[in-house]
C-alpha cells in the first residue's frame, strides 16, 4: 500500500482517486498529527466487507470446511452428465 502525506493527496486528488480505482490498490493518506485515512475504490471496500462478513460467520466458515475436506477426500457429489450439460448449456 502506497503512503502519501494529506498534502500530495490534496494537490493530486484525481490522479490518487483513479489509482485506487484502476489498480485495485488502496492508498494510505497520512496528517502531520500522525492520523491516517485510506482512500480505496467502493468496489474493492464492498469486497472487503463480504470478506470479513465470511470470515466472522461461524456458520460459513464451518461449510467451508466441510466442503475443503469433502473436495481433499474425493467424495463429493459427482453430477450426471446430463446435470453437466444443464449446467454448460451444451
Amino acid at each position: 500500500m502506497e503512503t502519501i502525506s494529506v498534502n500530495r493527496f490534496r494537490d493530486n486528488l484525481r490522479s490518487f482517486v483513479e489509482q485506487a480505482i484502476s489498480a485495485h490498490e488502496p492508498i494510505k493518506v497520512t496528517r502531520r498529527a500522525g492520523e491516517a485515512f485510506v482512500v480505496m475504490s467502493a468496489e474493492d471496500w464492498e469486497r472487503e466487507q463480504e470478506s470479513l462478513y465470511v470470515l466472522q460467520n461461524s456458520d460459513l466458515m464451518q461449510q467451508i470446511a466441510n466442503s475443503l475436506n469433502t473436495h481433499s477426500n474425493d467424495n463429493g457429489y459427482r453430477p450426471t452428465d446430463n446435470e453437466l450439460n444443464e449446467i454448460t448449456g451444451v
